[in-house]
């Protein structure tokens, strides 16, 4: 079964290198955010570590490593000055064999109530404020996970079946479909994981609805009509490693990094290369008695060129966070952007998760 995994994510890649000139980057970009205020204190640096119903999004395979009969966890986060919300929430069920276990995700990020000028004027040239209507453009992701306990060299594996949704008002909706594999693994203090997002490319089907009226205001202003289209979304490698310090009886330290391998060209990465880029991060995390952590993180690595073009900066995110544990409740927390090293403004993120049984499994 390993084997056939090595080969289905060679297949794959090399798949994805053949036709990345035809495809765009930064599709399904908002699946690349990130969930759970752990992770983004820890600058998404936990493909290695995560071990708990957050996994279905980070790495399948280590649901296994839930230890309660079943864990919820949800997110709430705002972007742009609280325009763009983004919320999600998952389901962790480890089986009754103790060999596997399931789990199901819900991701929303979209901005609600934004204007629909269309109708402003009237056929007289006049305004008419009344028809200013509102809608929403949001992007909706449901994922579906399994992943199992494997004999050889206590290999865990698992994979996402993922549902792609995005809408914008009633003018634009599309719908993907796509696979994720993921593996992880563990020697002594030691963790390995690896995680393979859109192996076989995500398909977004675009379906656009204008009417003829729509239409002419849109070439009168102009604006281009868009058509129908399908946008793919090219696989990305995720390999992370960590490893756990035991100091003394309560103290816990845990780095970790990951690289992401991305297959769609050139990007503005700390190596970036056509048709391969790979995007370093780090992330360390510390913790007393498992009860309180505290957590720090660099990524978001960018070359800046001045506008004179003759130098060039290296420009980073640092993240940081705060966990704490309370009976079956963990409530983590997130400052991330903050550095000003990019255009987007720095945000703070709540994630809580619960544990039903907890422990009942060890």
């Amino acid at each position: 079964m390993f084997r056939n995994f090595c080969i289905l994510l060679l297949t794959s890649f090399s798949f994805a290198l053949y036709s990345q000139d035809n495809t765009p980057k930064y599709s399904n970009e908002f699946l690349s955010i990130g969930v759970s205020a752990q992770a983004m204190g820890m600058s998404n640096s936990v493909v290695a570590s995560v071990d708990d119903a957050t996994a279905g999004y980070w790495n399948p395979a280590a649901l296994l490593n839930v230890d309660a009969n079943l864990q919820l966890a949800i997110m709430h986060a705002e972007y742009f000055a609280g325009i763009a919300k983004y919320d999600y929430g998952s389901i962790a069920i480890p089986l009754k064999d103790t060999l596997s276990a399931i789990g199901f995700s819900l991701i929303r990020f979209g901005v609600d109530d934004i204007p629909n000028t269309l109708y402003l004027f009237e056929p007289d040239g006049s305004i008419n404020y009344d028809n200013i209507t509102s809608f929403s453009v949001a992007d909706y992701a449901f994922i579906g996970s399994y992943a199992r306990q494997l004999k050889w060299n206590n290999l865990k594996i698992g994979g996402n079946v993922k549902v792609i949704h995005r809408v914008a008002g009633e003018f634009a909706t599309a719908w993907g479909f796509g696979l994720d594999v993921g593996t992880q693994m563990e020697k002594n203090n030691w963790r390995f994981g690896l995680m393979a997002r859109d192996i076989t490319s995500t398909f977004n089907a675009w379906s656009f609805s204008f009417t003829e009226e729509e239409k002419d205001i849109l070439l009168a202003t102009d604006n281009v009509i868009p058509e129908n289209s399908i946008e793919i979304t090219t696989p990305k490698l995720i390999a992370g490693v960590a490893y756990q310090f035991n100091i003394g009886e309560n103290f816990g330290l845990m780095p970790e990094i990951n690289a992401d391998i991305s297959s769609d060209g050139r990007r503005n990465v700390l190596v970036s290369a056509d048709p391969v880029s790979i995007d370093p991060h780090i992330g360390i995390e510390a913790n007393y008695k498992e009860f309180i952590y505290l957590r720090g993180g660099v990524g978001n690595i960018q070359r800046i060129i001045p506008d004179d073009k003759f130098t060039e900066n290296w420009a980073l995110q640092p993240n940081m966070g705060l966990g704490l544990v309370i009976g079956p409740i963990k409530l983590d927390y997130a400052y991330t952007n903050i550095g000003k090293q990019s255009e987007v403004l720095y945000s703070h993120v709540f994630s809580l998760l619960f544990d039903v049984n907890k422990n009942i499994r060890k």
